[in-house]
């Protein structure tokens, strides 16, 4: 409000990026100051807004002013071509057609950040890469999971880089009316944003963003399409009361622990008869079948990670060309003291209960069955981010290199 009062609303917008003829609402809120209370948003201010609204857009405005429309179009055709190019890789997103999107996303603006650069080599003049190289180090930065004082330092180098290096869009007639742009100036408060509200990868709106999915898309390609307002409305009061009856049904104790009943009724085949050698007392068999029937209608499965807080899904492939038995396999790839190692975490898995370190490895579990080798994992975890999404888990390709052999 300090602001407001001191300045018109030309200077507010030019100099601040605030829009001074509009009030927020918390205005006569008590200690409640809006603009104090703005975090980073990675997503629309770094992400979207900086790179896809403004560096990847004046790339494009750059060489059609330099270059004519005709050879313009045909240097953004090999830039396609060299986007598209680029081989299979773990963590690299294919695009066949280029940056040619229907639609961006935020995933889309993400997965292009990382082969953009390269792909522009040759065509736009070495201040202009460096200054989109200085932004990228920006964004990598402020969107780590933890940031220490040497990544605060490191930020402050790279927005000073990329604040030096983009004077090139304004000196080739591209962004003549300078950078005072709200989505840009907000890049100048992150440093101290960090500091207040910690790494902003755990507050950028996309999380809260990613409700629009569940409240709005899936809820409207469910219904009839006509009129769909009153559907998707009943819709999300079912799922909050399916959602509901949950944690309900949690907190009883309800979803903890095997059913007997059910649980010896499954495996029942119940097409040749029902036949149970030891029935535990009170048992009705009548009652079982009913119940395994029941279920075998209404198995439409139920959220996969139940209980669950972290799990690591190996590649569908072996990796082929190593030995079988583990003593082989750990003179193959040069790791003598693989076999202990395997032994040691097999008995620490088998007796969590128990240390390892408190027995000899005489005690440990002998390995005697075929081994296998996989070239990567992915491993599943909880860890509430931009990341991870609104539901919390994050998955992340773990990939392997040996070098084996003479």
């Amino acid at each position: 409000m300090q602001l407001l009062d001191a300045f018109d609303l030309n200077t507010l917008w030019d100099d601040y990026g605030v829009v001074g003829d509009l009030v927020p609402f918390t205005v006569g809120f008590p200690r409640a100051d809006i603009h104090e209370l703005l975090s980073p948003d990675i997503l629309h201010q770094v992400i979207k807004g900086t790179f896809k609204d403004h560096l990847v857009a004046w790339v494009g405005e750059y060489l059609g002013l330099v270059h004519g429309t005709t050879r313009a179009a045909a240097i953004m055709a090999d830039i396609d071509r060299r986007i598209a190019a680029v081989p299979s890789f773990p963590g690299l997103r294919h695009f066949p057609e280029g940056r040619g999107f229907k639609q961006w996303t935020g995933d889309d603006s993400k997965a292009l950040m990382k082969v953009y650069l390269p792909a522009l080599a040759g065509h736009v003049p070495p201040q202009m890469l460096r200054a989109l190289s200085a932004f990228m180090d920006f964004c990598y930065l402020v969107r780590r999971d933890v940031i220490s004082e040497d990544n605060l330092k490191a930020i402050d180098v790279a927005l000073d880089r990329f604040q030096r290096e983009r004077i090139v869009f304004e000196e080739s007639g591209v962004q003549t009316s300078g950078f005072s742009l709200p989505r840009q100036h907000s890049i100048l408060h992150y440093r101290k944003n960090i500091q207040l509200f910690a790494a902003p990868n755990g507050l950028c709106s996309s999380i809260t963003e990613a409700k629009h999915i569940k409240a709005v898309k899936e809820p409207w390609r469910r219904s009839s399409r006509f009129e769909a307002l009153g559907q998707m409305l009943v819709t999300n009061a079912r799922l909050d009361k399916l959602s509901a009856a949950r944690v309900d049904f949690d907190a009883r104790g309800m979803l903890v622990g095997p059913c007997s009943i059910l649980s010896a009724a499954t495996t029942l085949d119940l097409s040749e008869g029902p036949s149970i050698p030891e029935q535990p007392s009170g048992f009705d068999k009548a009652k079982a079948k009913e119940m395994a029937l029941i279920a075998a209608k209404d198995d439409d499965g139920g959220p996969a990670e139940d209980g669950v807080t972290a799990q690591v899904t190996l590649a569908k492939c072996p990796a082929r060309g190593y030995p079988g038995q583990l003593e082989a396999l750990a003179e193959y790839i040069r790791v003598p003291q693989l076999t202990e190692l395997t032994r040691r975490f097999l008995y620490d898995k088998l007796n969590p209960g128990y240390s390892s370190s408190q027995i000899t490895s005489d005690h440990y579990p002998d390995i005697t069955s075929h081994i296998s080798v996989f070239p990567s994992a992915i491993a599943t975890y909880y860890a509430p981010s931009d990341y991870s999404g609104i539901g919390g888990a994050l998955s992340m390709r773990i990939g392997l290199m040996v070098f084996a052999g003479q």
